[in-house]
């Protein structure tokens, strides 16, 4: 026997207490107990979002321009059909200067030229200032 068996000889092998005056507590509330703490609410957010990468918006060329407008007018042809296209976008940051592009998949159900917009069979609407591929 080691000096920590001999030492606790006497108490190491009676039954575990169970309390008469309160009730078990269940796994749930106990897992509790060990749940990550966060000392600085918010913290996380913050950090996610100044690691956000912005970038600017690209100018786009008179050239561009026409082909975007070349494309904006097949897809008007075809409307009825409600063609699939891919575009990609400008979306600016709400908080910082700057933003993103992202990439929309969906079928056009309109091409609003009053208001400068694709809308999609979703709901989704693409300002066209914003466009800068169509594919």
């Amino acid at each position: 026997m080691s000096n920590y068996d001999e030492e606790y000889k006497d108490i190491i092998n009676l039954p575990r207490h169970i309390s008469t005056k309160h009730p078990k507590m269940s796994l749930e509330l106990r897992s509790a107990q060990f749940a990550p703490f966060s000392a600085l609410v918010g913290y996380d957010e913050q950090i996610k979002e100044t690691s956000k990468i912005i970038r600017k918006r690209k100018e786009i060329n008179d050239e561009l321009k026409a082909i975007l407008d070349e494309k904006l007018q097949i897809i008007q042809k075809k409307i009825e059909t409600k063609p699939q296209i891919t575009v990609t976008y400008f979306v600016p940051e709400l908080n910082k200067d700057g933003g993103n592009y992202i990439e929309y998949t969906g079928n056009v159900k309109k091409i609003d030229n009053l208001k400068q917009k694709i809308i999609f069979e979703d709901g989704t609407e693409i300002l066209v200032d914003d466009i800068i591929e169509i594919i």
